[in-house]
C-alpha cells in the first residue's frame, strides 16, 4: 500500500525495544505521534530509553517467548492505552560458531527467541490489531536471503520468521490487517560489533563484496522501517537496495557455498572456530536470564 498511514494519535508496541534498533525505533513512532509501549526484559534500561521519547509510553518488563506473559503484557497496553495499531517484532539474538560443538540451550534460545518469540507476540496482539485494522512488523534479516555458515541458528530463525509473517499475511489480510516483514543488512547495535571480534565471523564479513558489509546507523535503519510503518508495506529494505538483491536469491545459495568451500579451510587453518555465545550486551542479558533459569530448575529437583 503505497499511500501514508496516519500515525498520530495511535499505539505502537515494540518488543526487544531496551536498545539498538528497537529503541531508534521507539523514538521515531514517537516522532509521528504515537504513544508506544516499550517491551523487553531490562526495566531500568527501558526507562532510559522512555525517557528519551516525546510522546506517553508504558513499559512492560516481559519474556517474548512466554505466553502468559505476553497475552498479560497485551491486556496491560491495551488498559493503559487501547489496542494498538502497530505492533514491531523486533526482540532477537545472535550467536556464532560451528553449528557441531555449539550449546543446545544456546542454540535453541536463538529459535526461541527470534522465532517463537514473534509468533508469540503476533498471538498476544492479534486481537488489539483486528479492532485496529492495524499491522504487525516482523523484523527479519538477510538471512533469510541466504544463509551463512557459523550463523546456523541465527539463519534459520530468520528464515523461519520470514516464512511465518507471509503466512500470517495471507490469514489476516481480510480482516483488514497488514503485516510486513522487514529485511535488515548490518546495523550497528552492539550484536553486529560484537561480531567484529570474533576472528572467523569478521574474515566471513570481509569476504562480502564492499556494499554489502557497508553497517549502516541505527537512526537511518530506524527511519527506513518508520517509513515502512506509514506505507503498510508487505516488504520493508533497510536500506533500500536490498530490493534489488530479492532478484538474486536464488543464487545465494550457490555463491555462499563455494566461498565456503574455498575459505573455511584457511580459516580452520588460522583461526580457532570457538563459540561466541550470545552476542552483545543483550545477549549478555538473555544469557544471564538464562542461567537464572536454568538455576531455579536445578534447585526444584
Amino acid at each position: 500500500m503505497a499511500r501514508s498511514w496516519e500515525l498520530q494519535g495511535r499505539t505502537a508496541v515494540v518488543t526487544g525495544a531496551a536498545r539498538g534498533l528497537g529503541a531508534g525505533l521507539a523514538r521515531h513512532l514517537s516522532r509521528r505521534g504515537m504513544r508506544v509501549a516499550l517491551l523487553g526484559r531490562e526495566y531500568a534500561t527501558l526507562a532510559a530509553v522512555a525517557d528519551t521519547l516525546g510522546t506517553e509510553s508504558h513499559i512492560v518488563e516481559v519474556d517474548v517467548t512466554d505466553d502468559a506473559a505476553m497475552r498479560r503484557a497485551a491486556e496491560d497496553i491495551t488498559r493503559t492505552f487501547g489496542p494498538p495499531s502497530v505492533v514491531v517484532a523486533n526482540a532477537g539474538v545472535a550467536e556464532g560458531g560451528p553449528f557441531e560443538s555449539s550449546d543446545p540451550d544456546t542454540w535453541r534460545r536463538v529459535v526461541e527467541v527470534n522465532l517463537v518469540g514473534s509468533a508469540v507476540t503476533a498471538r498476544a496482539f492479534l486481537p488489539g490489531l483486528r479492532s485496529t485494522r492495524g499491522y504487525f512488523l516482523q523484523v527479519a534479516s538477510t538471512a533469510a536471503f541466504g544463509s551463512a555458515p557459523m550463523m546456523s541458528a541465527y539463519c534459520a530463525s530468520k528464515a523461519g520468521v520470514e516464512a511465518f509473517a507471509r503466512s500470517l499475511r495471507a490469514e489476516v489480510a481480510h480482516r483488514g490487517v497488514g503485516v510486513g516483514v522487514a529485511y535488515l543488512h548490518w546495523t550497528d547495535t552492539d550484536m553486529v560489533r560484537d561480531v567484529d571480534d570474533h576472528a572467523v565471523l569478521r574474515e566471513l564479513r570481509g569476504h562480502m563484496p564492499a556494499p554489502a558489509r557497508r553497517v549502516y546507523p541505527v537512526d537511518r535503519v530506524a527511519s527506513w522501517l518508520t517509513r515502512g510503518v506509514e506505507r503498510r508495506a508487505a516488504s520493508v529494505y533497510a536500506p533500500p537496495w536490498l530490493r534489488l538483491a530479492q532478484a538474486g536469491r536464488p543464487f545465494f545459495p550457490v555463491v555462499v557455498d563455494l566461498l565456503s568451500r574455498r575459505e573455511l579451510p584457511r580459516l580452520m587453518r588460522e583461526h580457532e572456530f570457538e563459540q561466541t555465545g550470545l552476542l552483545g550486551t543483550g545477549g549478555r542479558v538473555e544469557e544471564a536470564m538464562m542461567g537464572h533459569s536454568a538455576a531455579g530448575r536445578e534447585k526444584d529437583r
